[in-house]
């Protein structure tokens, strides 16, 4: 029963994210960050599959918990290879609603962060950059939303460079949603358990 759930939740967190990224963040090619955000700047630039990239540009970091974190790995590999998927599979609801560009950046932070944070409510991740704040968390103790929303920062800001001004504007708002989402998801996950 107990891999049933992981797997419910992996299932709910990766549609959950996805949502997010198809639905309100790429009709306005607005970024999350970490690997998914460099995974959209490749998309947006390129026309690369997001979904794909994502799991190429995962693997240095899977390696590094291969090595390092036999437990993230396992723990984590289900749930990029599942939200990469989703995120392929959903890309045709792009454009679906039409929203102000700020409302859809801070709805779609808020669903990745919903599912970013259901995965890690069950010790799993998208992998990339949430796999390494797990990392951080594990030595420093910093909150994994926040140790999210610093490197997000990186992200967006080459975003912006690379595509425009209100990219970086509008994916400001995505990742702050993100990290707060997450942050009260995780907060609330350690005082259940």
């Amino acid at each position: 029963m107990k891999y049933v759930r992981i797997g419910v939740m992996i299932i709910l967190g990766s549609i959950l994210l996805s949502i997010g990224i198809n639905l309100f963040l790429t009709p306005y090619k607005v970024l999350d960050g970490g690997i998914i955000g460099i995974g959209l700047i490749l998309h947006y630039l390129l026309g690369l599959k997001a979904g794909l990239m994502v799991i190429f540009l995962s693997i240095p970091v899977f390696l590094i918990a291969w090595i390092y974190y036999r437990q993230y790995f396992y723990n984590s590999l289900h749930g990029m290879l599942v939200s990469s998927f989703f995120i392929d599979l959903l890309k045709p609801l792009s454009g679906v609603i039409h929203l102000a560009p700020y409302i859809s950046s801070l709805v779609g932070g808020i669903f990745v962060g919903l599912g970013i944070g259901l995965m890690l409510r069950i010790g799993t991740s998208t992998g990339g950059t949430d796999l390494l704040a797990q990392f951080l968390f594990e030595k420093t103790g910093i909150n994994v939303g926040i140790l999210i929303f610093f490197i997000d920062s990186i992200v967006i800001l080459l975003g912006g460079l690379l595509i425009s001004g209100e990219t970086f504007l509008l994916s400001c708002i995505t990742i702050l949603a993100v990290g707060l989402t997450t942050t009260f998801i995780s907060t609330k996950s350690s005082h259940s358990t």
